[in-house]
């Protein structure tokens, strides 16, 4: 895994990847790294922008630093257990995303919990999180029509991801259920519940 590698303004550069699959590990890998002058990385689906204190570091030094990463499998150390997040299936497209899918409603639910989903980049809005499975993802297409409000905690497929949203906005993403916990709230530091590199864990918390 090789990324290119180019100046971004004065003090941050861009890493450009292949797939979202390569970004997640080497953002493992460079936050594991702890690199002398880093001030913040931000992810996106196939780039991470590397801002830097030009007091501390230069851009030569961290591309030379950058090369050195080694880009590591998001998995589970010691004290890292996932983020516990407890969903109501019973969303508007749960029973027409089991048909798409060829799965029951029960097995969808099995297969949304049955999995450690990790946070690769967050957009769209703020505390909206696109999440990625260590399961085979169903790469299901948005919804032909987006509804012009889908309520604060709804949780969502779309594509190779699942995400919740953390206010009440337009979407065209496939909702399967919802749930109560606040993925952005500003009484919390950072406000972003599951900012890039965060682990989740769905769980099934019943009928409402």
């Amino acid at each position: 895994m090789t990324p290119d590698v180019r100046p971004a303004g004065r003090n941050a550069l861009l890493l450009t990847f292949d797939t979202l699959a390569e970004v997640v590990a080497f953002h493992a890998g460079l936050r594991r790294a702890v690199l002398p002058g880093v001030t913040e990385v931000v992810a996106g689906a196939r780039t991470l922008l590397v801002r830097f204190d030009p007091h501390a570091t230069g851009p030569g030094t961290l591309r030379g630093r950058l090369a050195e990463v080694e880009p590591v499998a998001a998995v589970a150390g010691p004290g890292d257990d996932p983020i516990v997040v407890p969903v109501t299936y019973d969303g508007e497209d749960l029973h027409a995303v089991a048909s798409t899918t060829g799965m029951s409603p029960t097995e969808l639910v099995a297969w949304h919990t049955g999995q450690v989903w990790t946070s690769a980049f967050c957009g769209f809005a703020p505390g909206f999180s696109y999440l990625t499975g260590t399961a085979p993802s169903l790469e299901l297409p948005r919804r032909a029509t987006a509804r012009t409000a889908v309520p604060s905690g709804s949780v969502a497929l779309a594509g190779e991801f699942s995400a919740v949203y953390p206010r009440t906005s337009p979407g065209g993403w496939q909702l399967i259920g919802r749930t109560t916990v606040a993925m952005w709230s500003l009484d919390r530091d950072p406000p972003a519940l599951a900012p890039a590199g965060t682990r989740i864990r769905f769980v099934d918390a019943g009928p409402a």
